[in-house]
């Protein structure tokens, strides 16, 4: 994300009910497509039947080297420890707009939490491209903090599988996360 920084605040967004029926619209001609990777399809699926978010864009991550030549591989990396020395990772993210209301800023809260997994690693913000398209849009990427602003790092296999398996946890907080808010009680009124 050559545009992340850090999460900017809320602000108003007369139009979020609009986007998000575009957002779902496209989504569903997406799935129907089958351009979504399945390792994210469940997971974004699950996110359209949340109202107070609507995803933007969403990576599962690829890990790029001689053996997986494909930038889109989906293969998993353990077998190549002790084949291959360098790898060439495509960052994994999630791209959501939040309403600005109690149950979203509570969903901001929880995907601030996923960072704690490792810091170094992931990272929770804005990407400017994002926002200029729909404000309150924010993400959150799995990213060695070194290379935060970019959408590639050049790792070795030991660093390589050590993200792969941040990725792993990342994705698994991100299936808890959609579920308790897909159960989310909403207020009579927003604070």
């Amino acid at each position: 994300m050559e545009t992340f920084r850090q999460a900017r605040p809320f602000v108003s967004h007369p139009d979020y009910k609009k986007a998000r029926n575009e957002a779902l619209s496209g989504l569903q001609d997406e799935i129907n497509k089958g351009s979504i990777y399945p390792p994210v399809l469940v997971l974004l699926k699950e996110f359209s039947t949340v109202p107070h978010c609507f995803t933007i864009q969403c990576c599962y991550g690829h890990f790029v080297h001689e053996k997986e030549p494909d930038d889109h591989n989906l293969a998993q990396l353990a077998p190549y420890a002790g084949i291959v020395r360098d790898v060439q990772y495509r960052i994994a993210y999630l791209a959501l707009c939040i309403e600005n209301s109690y149950p979203g800023r509570e969903l901001f809260q929880d995907l601030m939490q996923i960072t704690i997994i490792d810091p170094d690693y992931i990272q929770f913000g804005s990407a400017d491209w994002f926002w200029e398209r729909n404000k309150n849009s924010y993400t959150i990427q799995v990213e060695p903090v070194r290379f935060m602003t970019q959408d590639r790092a050049a790792l070795d296999i030991m660093e390589a599988l050590y993200v792969e398996n941040i990725r792993n946890r990342f994705f698994n907080m991100l299936a808890q996360v959609v579920r308790k808010h897909q159960n989310y009680f909403r207020p009579l009124s927003d604070e």
